[in-house]
């Protein structure tokens, strides 16, 4: 007993994906877009404000090079005067704690460095070291 298919029921049945594409397509560009215009701020806060303006205090800058020249910023120090100029930039006593960063040389001799932490310290100051040149 031979069984004739049917010819037509051999065709695949297929979904055409086309429209779909374009609708998810729509969705996804409505979505990147307000995406982008949604304020992150969403928690609304009372947030207390100082009737004066206070400042933070800024860090200062000290570089020892290979020479064993001392700067300040870009203006040479020499070792004798040391404490004398960061106390410029240092005052005794203030609520915040000044921070000096202090920049030294691959071959700078830790003398030096150490005798700047010293004088740092001493005025009240936190201290900090970094080392940079040729390794």
């Amino acid at each position: 007993m031979g069984l004739r298919r049917n010819k037509l029921r051999e065709s695949h049945d297929e979904v055409d994906t086309g429209p779909l594409n374009d609708i998810l397509f729509i969705l996804l560009m409505f979505f990147l877009m307000i995406s982008t215009l949604a304020n992150p701020n969403v928690i609304k806060m009372s947030v207390p404000k100082a009737k004066s303006d206070t400042k933070t205090k800024q860090s200062v800058v000290v570089s020892v090079d290979k020479d064993k020249n001392i700067y300040i910023g870009a203006k040479q120090v020499m070792p004798d005067s040391l404490e004398a100029a960061l106390r410029k930039y240092i005052h005794e006593g203030d609520s915040i704690k000044p921070a000096v960063v202090i920049n030294a040389d691959s071959s700078a001799q830790w003398g030096e460095v150490v005798r700047v932490m010293k004088a740092a310290r001493r005025l009240g100051a936190t201290t900090s070291a970094t080392v940079s040149g040729n390794e």
